[in-house]
């Protein structure tokens, strides 16, 4: 099915599930300030609020992602969270890159060393690999970020761990369309409707976007249909169905350039880029089903399963012209990943004191089909490469909570974690690369928290995490010029254990919420990039040092006024490297020292809204040695708009402004660039504008 097509189909089934049901307003909600102390999170696999959390947990809610939005990259919403750290919301092909506290600094490509995890249903695959292509910015409702190692509770992969939820209908059905428009030919529509009707809780939402980009050869064109259908079996169990179809015919990679070529003409893409014509195509399926059930005042049990169809295709910028590199720069895999759970709840008493258990089992499987076919300027050659990929991810986990005394709770986890990675290699021209390898995992955690009176909490923990390399990641070293990624090279899981204390509370009788984090952390066998060839990154461990701080504080007014600001100090630096000793000492790369964001947020009474917000960040190394640095940025954003009710029609216009101040910046560094292909260039200032309606069913 063409985009086109695709996108007709879904805003149809989309206006379709609008006549289902009758309206409330679906006003934003946003989870910033003082409520935040009260607030429900679920990411930690038990509803717990924020303050009752033995670890930093961070939430932004539906207006901070969607109010004005350009809706380009998740990213946009995230620049509020200390200890996370974006970049490449621009290309689209590459996907975007997160770090939290420097997990995830070292991906090419995708995001690594997080778990990701939409609706219930993992976005993390079982090798390690996430990507958020498939994430509705439109009906997304809150975005729940896990700030440190949290393998007990997820397992591998989760240097930390983000938490996404689509919104749910509200009591009074609605529909709504709306449109973005903005420079460099952006479009990007939206047609969304949910409800309640009888037992029946629904949202549906379908977008389009198509966005030629600030540089030559950076079109991308997606179109994405999210859906989730809550069913109330009986008082004591619901049944919840996830829906979500993407489709992204193209996606153009216009490729890292050196800093000359960013000085001559920060627009341009790289040659090879161009002759290769890099970048991809998609099509995804994804089906969840959530069961949850009370079993009676004590228990309850949550059962899932899902299944993800995932077509691939990608010209990567590897070519016959290039020495030494086998040019097999065309790859296409169809994978099939599925899995599901089970968790166990119990709540009571032990000795007297509120105790609370969770329990459970987790399985992760993926099959990726994966072929490689020269790349002959840009057209699809002779087969290179060909086999069968297969990860296998099983966990158990145990965690309990008990009140110590009345102001003090106590947290204990351990999870045990056996992966298994497998190649069946078919294409035997380069002799046979089938391979297995096996990893087994055990995590702990422990945590405290203290109540410090009635609005203030801390909290201490110890916990650890651990990661598998990626299938892309086992690839026979550069150093050995026979690049083919079959079979598999030493690289080993990497183990993190890190201590942590923080503080968080209200002042000025709940105007001011402040919250602080201090975190050490040991990592052993880092996996980490050593070189790059041919737009293709080869890896190796090394063992690092962390040490951070995190801050966040909110100050609301009467008026409607209100302040955020969060600081990042982060201090990573390699302590020991095997294949280049000179190394050790220096700070790890593609991560700022510094970071500092500030907004300043007003909403009038009438329904209209300014947002101003600023991100610093400061200069960052672009590769091991710390040779070469991206300068330090400071990019300022402005957006207004205003809700306007007219009886039971809704009209949200929105203008904003990106990089107020023309700053020149550079939005990704490809880590450890061949021949200083480094640095991905951002849009100078532009602007975009749009306009929502939605109609609400009495």
């Amino acid at each position: 099915m063409s985009g086109s097509s695709m996108i007709r189909a879904l805003l149809a089934v989309a206006a379709l599930c609008s006549a289902t049901g009758a309206a409330t307003g679906n006003e934003p909600t946003d989870a910033a300030g003082p409520a935040l102390e009260e607030l429900v999170v679920s990411a930690t696999r038990t509803n717990r609020t924020v303050r009752e959390v033995p670890a930093a947990v961070s939430v932004v809610g539906r207006e901070d992602i969607q109010l004005g939005r350009q809706q380009l990259g998740l990213d946009e919403a995230l620049g509020r969270v200390p200890g996370l750290f974006s970049q490449n919301r621009y290309n689209f092909a590459q996907d975007l890159r997160l770090s939290i506290r420097g997990f995830g600094a070292r991906a090419n490509f995708g995001i690594r060393g997080l778990k990701l995890i939409a609706d219930g249903i993992p976005a993390t695959t079982a090798d390690g690999q996430s990507g958020v292509d498939d994430i509705d910015l439109g009906s997304l409702d809150r975005i729940e970020v896990i700030r440190g190692p949290s393998s007990s509770l997820y397992g591998a992969s989760s240097g930390g761990v983000i938490n996404l939820m689509t919104e749910d209908g509200p009591e009074r059905p609605f529909v709504e369309a709306g449109v973005t428009l903005g420079e460099y030919d952006q479009q990007r529509y939206q047609l969304k409707a949910g409800g309640q009707t009888g037992r029946l809780n629904y949202l549906a939402s379908a977008s389009h976007l198509a966005y030629d980009g600030y540089r030559e050869h950076s079109r991308v064109e997606s179109t994405i249909f999210n859906s989730k259908f809550r069913y109330g079996i009986d008082s004591a169990s619901n049944l919840t169905v996830i829906v979500n179809l993407v489709d992204s015919p193209t996606a153009d990679d216009a490729g890292a350039i050196t800093q000359a070529q960013v000085e001559d003409d920060p627009r341009q893409a790289q040659q090879r880029n161009l002759s290769s014509n890099a970048g991809e195509s998609i099509e995804q399926q994804k089906l969840g089903i959530i069961y949850d059930r009370a079993l009676d005042d004590r228990n309850a049990i949550t059962l899932r399963n899902y299944y993800v169809w995932r077509d691939f295709q990608a010209f990567l910028p590897i070519g016959t012209h290039i020495p030494f590199v086998a040019d097999d720069g065309v790859v296409e895999f169809d994978r099939f990943f599925w899995g599901g759970g089970i968790q166990w709840r119990f709540a009571d008493s032990l000795f007297g004191r509120p105790f609370q258990m969770s329990a459970g089992v987790d399985a992760d499987i993926q099959e990726d089909d994966r072929q490689r076919y020269l790349n002959e300027a840009g057209v699809k050659g002779a087969l290179a490469f060909d086999q069968l990929e297969k990860a296998e991810a099983y966990g158990a986990y145990l965690r309990g909570e008990i009140g110590l005394a009345d102001s003090v709770r106590l947290a204990l986890g351990i999870r045990w974690d056996t992966v298994d990675l497998s190649v069946d290699d078919s294409f035997l021209d380069n002799a046979d690369q089938s391979a297995d390898l096996d990893f087994d995992e055990l995590s702990p955690s422990v945590g405290l928290v203290w109540d410090l009176g009635e609005s203030w909490s801390a909290y201490a923990n110890y916990a650890t995490a651990f990661e598998t390399p990626t299938f892309t990641e086992l690839a026979v070293p550069a150093r050995d010029l026979d690049v083919s990624l079959g079979g598999f090279a030493n690289v080993s899981a990497q183990e993190a254990q890190s201590f942590e204390a923080g503080l968080r509370g209200g002042l000025l009788d709940g105007a001011l919420y402040v919250e602080a984090a201090a975190f050490t952390m040991e990592v052993d066998d880092e996996i980490t990039s050593v070189s790059n060839i041919g737009n293709r990154s080869f890896f190796a461990n090394a063992d690092t040092d962390r040490r951070g701080i995190e801050t966040f504080a909110n100050l609301a007014f009467e008026g409607g006024l209100e302040l955020s600001l969060a600081y990042t100090y982060s201090d990573f630096e390699f302590d020991r490297f095997e294949d280049n000793e000179d190394f050790e000492g220096n700070a790890l790369p593609g991560l700022p020292e510094h970071q500092l964001f500030a907004e300043i947020k007003y909403r009038h009474g009438s329904g209209a809204y300014a947002v101003a917000d600023v991100l610093h960040v400061s200069k960052l190394y672009v590769n091991n040695a710390n040779s070469g640095t991206s300068e330090a940025s400071t990019v300022a954003n402005l957006r207004v708009g205003a809700s306007l009710a007219l009886g039971q029609w809704q009209l949200d216009p929105f203008l904003g402004v990106n990089n107020l101040f023309d700053e020149n910046y550079i939005s990704n560094v490809r880590i450890n660039g061949f021949g200083g292909r480094l640095f991905e260039p951002a849009p100078k200032r532009n602007i975009y504008g749009g306009v929502a309606v939605r109609y609400v069913l009495r």
